[in-house]
């Protein structure tokens, strides 16, 4: 049976031009900087979002963790939101490997950070408390619905965290998704940001990395990091070769996966017993639950559906996330719809 797959846009893999460009990538020692194919790549994301350098890592995680180690101290502290990336998935990183406290303050159903919670959230120069160093910001924001955070928000909080003398941190796994949602250049949505993360690997359908960007200092500094996590990837030039493909062929097409998530929307919004959030889909997510009406729960909807041949993600006990790739067609739309409406019959 052929799966359609929704659990999330990091089950793509790779296309046939990226496996063509890993066999013939050419390949050097990354760690001596010697790996043609990676400095390109890395040059490549770079200036794509206005930074003077980037840096190949293995994953969003790494990336995230190498951005906030490289830019934080022990006993320092970082503002999150409470719904993110890396205060839910990044099985506390931060914490356990660089000794860094978070700050949570509640992500608004927009997925920004009010900016007088930011403030409220800044330490004042007391020995009682941890320094405030750094404020981190989701955009696209995954839990609150795969969201955009306009460039005029990202703007403010850049003001004020330059205001406050902190750095700034985006966790832009899925920039070129909320870029490409608004209709500006990622770069307008990162240029505010002392550090911006970027991920291969999810909708743009590389297999494997993130690329860090930031000034050629911080890069200079996170590429210790990221030798000291054990991110040194030696002839990484076979994985990035698929990322330059990506970055070269992938991003425009995400207004793709925006239109077939509006197109499911379209289909499940008028099954009997689910409902879907408002406004969903704001990018390539979909996220949805069950009325009071249906007896079932989140996991056995789910296990009816994977018997159908549709995979989703549970996100909660009656609620789900669906999201749309490159490998999903407009056929798989149409099966995903009947699947649930049989499901929910």
């Amino acid at each position: 049976m052929k799966f359609v797959d929704l659990r999330s846009d990091t089950v793509t893999e790779p296309t046939p031009e990226m496996r063509e460009a890993m066999a013939q990538a050419k390949v050097g020692d990354d760690v001596y900087g010697e790996d043609p194919t990676v400095n390109r790549l890395e040059e490549l994301v770079a200036n794509s979002i206005g930074k003077e350098a980037g840096l190949f890592v293995p994953s969003g995680t790494m990336s995230n963790l190498v951005a906030i180690l490289a830019q934080c101290g022990r006993g320092d502290e970082v503002i999150l939101g409470d719904k993110a990336h890396t205060v839910l998935f990044e099985a506390g990183g931060i914490s356990a490997l660089g000794g860094i406290h978070s700050r949570q303050i509640p992500n608004q159903p927009d997925g920004t950070l009010d900016l007088l919670d930011i403030i409220g959230a800044i330490r004042s120069d007391d020995y009682h408390y941890p320094p405030t160093r750094l404020v981190s910001l989701e955009n696209t924001h995954n839990r609150c619905g795969g969201v955009v955070l306009s460039a005029a928000y990202t703007r403010s909080v850049g003001d004020l965290a330059k205001q406050y003398e902190l750095k700034f941190h985006i966790d832009g796994a899925r920039l070129f998704n909320a870029a490409i949602a608004q209709g500006v250049q990622a770069k307008d949505l990162a240029s505010p940001a002392d550090s911006v993360s970027i991920c291969l690997s999810k909708g743009l359908c590389a297999p494997v990395g993130s690329v860090l960007c930031g000034s050629a200092d911080f890069i200079h500094q996170a590429r210790r990091i990221r030798k000291q996590l054990g991110g040194g990837m030696r002839q990484a030039g076979v994985l990035a070769a698929a990322g330059i493909v990506a970055m070269e062929t992938m991003v425009d097409r995400l207004a793709e996966d925006h239109q077939r998530a509006r197109l499911l929307a379209d289909g499940l919004k008028h099954i009997p017993g689910l409902i879907l959030d408002p406004g969903t889909p704001h990018t390539n997510m979909i996220f949805c639950g069950l009325t009071d009406q249906i007896r079932l729960d989140g996991k056995e909807t789910a296990e009816r559906l994977s018997e159908l041949g549709v995979k989703i993600g549970v996100v909660a006990e009656r609620r789900f996330r669906l999201v749309l790739h490159y490998w999903i067609d407009d056929a798989d739309v149409e099966k995903t719809v009947d699947a649930f409406r049989n499901v929910l019959a």
